[in-house]
């Protein structure tokens, strides 16, 4: 079970698992969460889902393209 649910984290951009490390919660309530407030909402915590992974492929982006002060 354990190797599913990396899989399923590395596959869908890590956010809830980045937002429960940051929050002090398990990626598993945080990604429960999600699919009860979508269920409850019609689908709109999805769209901030995505925000959500676009943000962190961004800062991703820049952690790889400026490796040093000096590459300002």
């Amino acid at each position: 079970m354990k190797r599913l649910t990396d899989f399923i984290e590395k596959q869908s951009f890590g956010v809830c698992n980045a937002l429960g490390n940051r929050l002090g919660f398990s990626s598993s309530s945080v990604r429960l969460s999600f699919v009860y407030a979508s269920f409850f909402t019609f689908g709109s915590p999805i769209v901030l889902y995505f925000a959500l992974a676009f943000w962190m492929n961004v800062r991703r982006a820049m952690r790889r393209q400026r490796s040093t002060v000096w590459d300002l």
